[in-house]
């Protein structure tokens, strides 16, 4: 795309290393200084060329849905007929753009919620118009697909494609393109679940659910809807019906509050993953049982959501690592599965494929056009398997 060629001018260039350190630090952790050093000039000039740090933030995504429009744009009018190769040559466009910008695919899933809200409507209404023509065209190839399955599948295959943005991972730039096309081919041809799972019998159970407890449900379905930076002390204890201060007794801070619901989803995941291991016949039914565990997991409470969509400067830098080394050795354990399963695939192309299936998961169960469809954890299941190629 002629975009992602020509010569950047001086503002192009602020806002590619202002991407670089919102990626590494998180948005709350640059400043226009960091900025100005990075590019080796001072606080005062940054501000020639941009208001303000969000104005900055807004460059970089807009100038992303830019390519995204153009890659689509190139794609639908190279054919006169609609059919698959017009598919394949759209995803393979966008494949490459996102192979090529991953930094502002990374921005676009984490950090987009710091926007101004005429920049956040902005780009909601340029992705939704993106989408559309996606869910048109592939409408057009299966005509079986009513349109809210259309979109979803759409999501679906824009998260393959956000999904370099979750992992450092990478592979020969025409090798990655031509496999994230392929994983968001698969997607595209899923025949979704029609009927939803049946409602969990539990028991009320005994006793009463302790204050902690409370305490941490509450500030996770808060982080889930309003955001980590958005919530207050005084809103969890309002949420858990105590009074702000009194949230101290249980959790130091706010971060401290946000590190245990994070180790806790990490512990159900881990021990789920080892059930599922011990009691599976062959590594293509341990990943199935793994991609339900996960699933129930994700969809059962809005811890695991929380602790994969927050800041990595939110957490003390000690449970920081301790929390990527868990989920390094939990991907590790997807991969060695997939390995055996898939030999065709390298190590490296494993890893890429398995976070796909899981970045979709997480995708989906958050994006509220599609999460509260009442086939949701199938469709989750069936979108993973086929990006796994299970069969």
């Amino acid at each position: 795309m002629s975009s992602t060629h020509r010569r950047p001018d001086r503002k192009d260039q602020l806002a590619g290393l202002a991407a670089e350190l919102f990626r590494a630090r998180g948005y709350h952790g640059v400043g226009i200084n960091d900025i100005a050093a990075a590019a080796g000039i001072t606080g005062p000039a940054v501000y020639r060329h941009f208001a303000d740090k969000q104005a900055i933030l807004a460059h970089v995504l807009l100038g992303g849905v830019r390519e995204m429009e153009e890659a689509t744009a190139a794609a639908l009018s190279s054919l006169r007929r609609p059919d698959g190769a017009q598919v394949d040559r759209l995803l393979r466009g966008i494949a490459e753009a996102s192979v090529e910008r991953r930094d502002v695919a990374a921005l676009w899933r984490w950090e987009g919620r710091h926007l101004a809200p005429e920049d956040q409507r902005e780009i909601g209404r340029r992705s939704a118009a993106l989408l559309a023509a996606w869910a048109k065209e592939l409408m057009n190839v299966r005509a079986d697909l009513q349109p809210a399955d259309a979109e979803l599948l759409c999501w679906a295959a824009m998260s393959v494609f956000g999904s370099v943005s979750v992992h450092r991972t990478s592979v020969a730039r025409k090798r990655f393109a031509e496999l994230l096309a392929a994983l968001a081919r698969r997607v595209l041809d899923v025949r979704l679940p029609d009927v939803a799972d049946p409602p969990t019998a539990g028991s009320p159970g005994v006793g009463v659910v302790s204050r902690r407890e409370q305490i941490l449900s509450a500030a996770a379905e808060l982080f889930q809807r309003e955001g980590f930076h958005a919530v207050s002390m005084e809103d969890i204890g309002a949420a858990a019906g105590i009074a702000g201060p009194s949230v101290y007794r249980h959790f130091s801070s706010k971060a401290a509050l946000l590190g245990a619901i994070a180790r806790r989803a990490a512990d159900r995941l881990l021990l789920d993953a080892e059930r599922v291991r011990l009691s599976s016949a062959d590594e293509t039914e341990a990943l199935r049982g793994l991609i339900g565990s996960y699933v129930r997991v994700l969809t059962g409470s809005a811890e695991l959501a929380v602790s994969f969509s927050a800041d990595a400067v939110t957490y003390a830098e000690e449970e920081s690592a301790e929390l990527r080394r868990i989920q390094r050795d939990y991907v590790a354990q997807w991969v060695g599965l997939l390995g055996a399963a898939q030999p065709s695939l390298n190590p490296r192309e494993a890893k890429i494929t398995v976070h796909t299936a899981l970045t979709i998961a997480n995708d989906l169960s958050r994006t509220r056009r599609v999460n509260q469809r009442p086939c949701l954890a199938g469709e989750l299941r069936a979108l993973m398997a086929a990006v796994l190629d299970l069969g």
